[in-house]
């Protein structure tokens, strides 16, 4: 069974404007950057993974994948994430992947046994396998096998329609739940929970971000990743 992995990652020095109010520029830089670099470690060292594709029209970030092992593509300023992904996705095909797995660079929580859980669940296709995100309606991680089964649907309520586009295609549907896919970090409350879980000690490549935000969640904007 061979998986890649696909990487999307947006403009590292434009990441994170959602944290504005509490975090510098070069604070969301920094924290753009450790999250890409943590994600990157964790696919190289899940023997599921065959390797990691990472598309960005940023050359900083494609410079640290490559740094990192990963192949990387360069997107234009035009470019969208789905076509991106349906591009990225037909190069896969090209080298012989017989599933993807699509992990957005802001999930610094992922580990090898979530990849792990995932490649098991979808270990026979044709099947889709989606985790989904905190608030339940995106989709934090996509396991497609085989590669292009489904046409992608990041954004709004994108849980849905992935699993809505697979099941038009034939294809098995599950949903994998885990409590580190589903924080994505984009607002204040997700800086919150991301300062707790990394003064746990077991994220070598992450550090807490100052300030060191307190607020308590009932005072805080609803969550909800952007990652579709």
């Amino acid at each position: 069974m061979t998986i890649w992995a696909i990487v999307p990652v947006k403009p590292l020095r434009r990441a994170k404007t959602r944290l504005a109010d509490v975090l510098t520029s070069d604070q969301r830089y920094q924290l753009a950057e450790m999250m890409l670099r943590q994600v990157l470690a964790v696919l190289d060292s899940a023997p599921q993974i065959t390797g990691t594709l990472v598309i960005s029209r940023d050359p900083e970030a494609l410079s640290i994948a490559r740094d990192m092992g990963a192949r990387t593509i360069q997107e234009s300023s035009a470019s969208d994430l789905n076509p991106a992904l349906t591009r990225a996705t037909e190069i896969i095909r090209v080298w012989g992947a017989g599933a993807t797995l699509i992990i957005p660079a802001d999930l610094p929580f992922v580990n090898v046994a979530d990849i792990a859980a995932i490649a098991h669940q979808g270990r026979n296709g044709p099947c889709v396998v989606i985790s989904k995100d905190l608030a339940g309606l995106g989709t934090n991680a996509l396991l497609v096998r085989p590669p292009g089964l489904i046409t992608y649907a990041y954004g709004e309520d994108s849980y849905t329609l992935h699993t809505e586009a697979a099941q038009r295609a034939g294809a098995a549907v599950y949903t994998y739940d885990s409590d580190s896919l589903m924080l994505d970090i984009d607002v204040p409350e997700d800086l919150v929970r991301y300062n707790q879980l990394v003064g746990n000690g077991e994220f070598t490549l992450l550090t807490r971000m100052l300030p060191d935000i307190s607020i308590s969640p009932s005072d805080m904007p609803t969550t909800g990743g952007n990652n579709g």
